[in-house]
């Protein structure tokens, strides 16, 4: 599978080619000589605001379906770094798309949904 999704914190295989961390926040305490991905694009993850208003700080938590949809939404703003992605793909490299949270829900953990974007570029 050319695209695969893991946290961060999880050692690398041999076939995990690009190791993408999409954290907004640097795992704390953790020098640099003991990261465990290749690059870090803070930028595809979820804003703090989306992250909050998922988690319900100081308000109400949105919808799982609310929390989809904005975060494909901001996401927007993105698709040149997602195209690239995508074309890594396309060339045959695999991309592993790391995150600090263990996903429970994983239709709306933002990995996967990036992977769908990138995905969905490589077909358009």
């Amino acid at each position: 599978m050319p695209i695969k999704t893991r946290r961060w914190c999880v050692p690398g295989e041999p076939d995990d080619g690009l190791r993408l961390l999409v954290c907004r926040y640097r795992p704390r305490g953790l020098p640099k000589a003991k990261e465990t991905w290749d690059e870090w694009r803070r930028e595809l993850a979820p804003s703090p605001d989306l992250f909050e208003a998922f988690y319900g700080k100081g308000q109400t938590p949105i919808t799982l379906d609310a929390y989809r949809e904005q975060y494909i939404q901001e996401m927007q703003s993105q698709r040149e770094i997602i195209a690239e992605l995508a074309a890594r793909v396309d060339r045959g490299e695999t991309v592993t798309l790391l995150c600090s949270k263990d996903c429970i829900l994983e239709p709306v953990c933002h990995r996967t949904l990036l992977a769908e974007l990138i995905e969905a570029a490589r077909r358009s």
